[in-house]
């Protein structure tokens, strides 16, 4: 005997209307008591506990505040004003550093300069002193000869007796005008060394020969001038006005 449930298992296939036509739509309003374990579709609930939904897309940040916005704008100025700061402050140093090479450089070529041009303007000063001191020697000379031609005889005296202790046949060539005043101031030089007095008209005043069998002694007051100058690095002539 088969036992039978008071439940029903499943829908039942009611037949449609009578003269309904065959292939027409046909609705039929469902008890709740048919429908069993079923539950009614609500919005937004399909597929939220499916198995493999996708997640939900997390929620969009909140927009800042006026009070976040403006620490946000403070934090970006006092970056900048660090960052500009710094870059300023290499670029500073940089520029200390190339001007002081630079004024380095400028000064030391100045002082290089300073240097040629003392180094220059003292070879002229000295030359000028130089020329100035042959000038006042050459003038001195003259004068000490036109206001004491005695000096020649101290000339000869120094002259004879710088010729060597061997020499023999020793002679002393004067001027004729400077003749009486060599045989008077330096007559005791002139017998010590057995030397003879003569006049040279080309000797020039003041001047003195003095040769001998072992050599000569120029006195002449042209040599004697020349050497003089030349120590001072002049070639003036004693007889020539004009600068060498």
């Amino acid at each position: 005997m088969t036992s039978s449930s008071n439940k029903p298992t499943g829908f039942r296939n009611v037949p449609p209307p009578t003269g309904s036509k065959a292939g027409s739509a046909y609705t039929r309003f469902i008890p709740r008591e048919e429908l069993g374990d079923f539950a009614s579709w609500k919005p937004g609930s399909f597929g939220a506990n499916q198995p493999g939904a996708a997640a939900a897309a997390p929620p969009a940040p909140a927009e800042p505040s006026s009070d976040e916005w403006r620490e946000r704008i403070h934090a970006a100025r006092q970056a900048g004003y660090q960052e500009g700061y710094r870059d300023g402050l290499a670029a500073l140093e940089g520029f200390k550093q190339s001007f002081a090479q630079q004024a380095t450089s400028q000064i030391g070529a100045l002082l290089e300069s300073f240097d040629r041009q003392f180094e220059a303007l003292d070879g002229q000063i000295a030359q000028a002193l130089s020329a100035c001191a042959v000038q006042l020697a050459r003038q001195v000379l003259r004068a000490e000869l036109q206001q004491h031609p005695e000096l020649v005889a101290t000339i000869a005296a120094e002259a004879t007796q710088a010729v060597m202790m061997s020499a023999r046949h020793i002679s002393v060539h004067v001027h004729p005008l400077d003749l009486p005043l060599v045989a008077e101031g330096a007559e005791e030089a002139l017998q010590a060394r057995g030397a003879r007095l003569q006049a040279d008209p080309g000797i020039q005043r003041g001047g003195v020969m003095v040769q001998s069998d072992v050599g000569a002694i120029d006195a002449r007051i042209g040599v004697r001038w020349a050497q003089a100058a030349a120590a001072l690095g002049s070639t003036l002539a004693l007889e020539d006005d004009k600068a060498p």
